[in-house]
């Protein structure tokens, strides 16, 4: 972990997905948002919260657009790019598409941040996007209180392979493509209390691409895709089950950790964005009688760069699970099913 002089971390009142304005804040800012529903090639908007706007081209290509920046997770600039960059990315493959092209989003105290620094951190976006096989084409870039940065990406697919929030069927397998725990590991590191080893792994993660979605879009049986980010596992399955109109049940003992999660957890090494998910929607979850707090704490963690939360038929899972392992997602685990009913997310043992 190469720490600069500057801790970016202590530039930033927040960092990672725990940034994001609660999902209550957010629906409240939205409520009088006019509809787009008179644009008949908008195929995805904001109704359903999805991970992208997509549109509809005359020959059935698709144009898929999204954008994410926020504050530094991490000290390390290099790998604050990278992290930036590979969570920005994952929205386009969580529809289904191939990214072709990104604009980088950088807001930096200019006074404050070596211009070394800066060079760093786009650095790290840069390698990244190389990595999906596009160019940072462009950006914008201005002299702010707090470093920002992330991209703007656009992406392409065949209408066919749009992949919603919104298409869980009763009786789906649900499966997750990486480990939960990221916001427990950057309180941590905040707190000086992670180690390098923990560092390294979250790294790992944060910086593993999903574009084993472009794949998966591929196959009519799966049918539902989102990314997990700063609402937590539970507040995008919430996403899910509502655009769907279905209710979620999650395994808590099937749910993929971080090695050290857990434990960070039960010493209350949290973020202040897990409670304000949990005030957000937590009269929509049904938690078992008993739960311990830590676990809660690990369903609303916010995730900076998690993975893929997937509905798929239900004969078909164990094949997928096998093909997104094998696709590079060690961590991937069938963490349970979708049921017909009121749109909540049901958790057990």
């Amino acid at each position: 972990m190469n720490v600069p002089k500057v801790r970016l971390t202590s530039l930033a009142h927040g960092g990672g997905c725990g940034c994001k304005l609660a999902p209550s804040v957010l629906q409240q800012l939205l409520i009088d948002h006019p509809a787009a529903g008179r644009f008949r090639q908008l195929l995805v908007g904001i109704e359903t919260g999805d991970d992208a706007a997509v549109w509809q081209l005359e020959d059935g290509t698709c144009v898929i657009a999204t954008t994410d920046f926020f504050m530094p997770i991490v000290d390390d600039p290099f790998d604050f790019g990278r992290i930036a960059a590979t969570n920005a990315i994952s929205d386009i493959y969580a529809m289904g598409g191939n990214p072709i092209m990104a604009l980088a989003i950088l807001g930096v105290p200019v006074d404050k941040v070596p211009i070394e620094t800066v060079r760093q951190i786009l650095r790290g976006g840069s390698e990244v996007c190389a990595a999906a096989g596009i160019p940072v084409a462009g950006g914008h870039s201005i002299d702010c209180p707090e470093p920002i940065y992330g991209l703007a990406v656009i992406g392409l697919c065949r209408t066919q392979h749009v992949r919603r929030n919104s298409a869980a069927q009763p009786g789906d397998a649900i499966i997750l493509t990486k480990p939960l725990g990221v916001g427990i590991y950057s309180a941590a590191l905040k707190k000086g209390v992670l180690g390098p080893d923990a560092y390294q792994e979250m790294v790992a993660s944060t910086t593993l691409l999903n574009r084993i979605g472009v794949e998966l879009a591929k196959d009519p049986s799966v049918h539902a895709v989102t990314d997990v980010t700063g609402f937590g596992l539970l507040g995008h399955a919430l996403e899910m089950a509502r655009a769907s109109q279905v209710s979620l049940v999650i395994r808590a003992d099937d749910l993929p950790l971080l090695a050290e999660a857990a434990t960070l957890a039960k010493e209350g090494l949290v973020t202040g964005a897990s409670g304000r998910n949990w005030m957000s929607y937590g009269d929509a979850i049904i938690l078992p009688r008993g739960l311990p707090d830590w676990r809660r704490q690990i369903l609303t963690d916010p995730q900076t760069s998690g993975g893929l939360l997937i509905g798929c038929a239900p004969e078909r899972a164990n094949d997928i699970l096998q093909r997104i392992v094998e696709g590079g997602c060690p961590n991937a685990r069938r963490i349970g099913h979708v049921e017909p009913g009121v749109p909540v997310v049901r958790v057990v043992a």
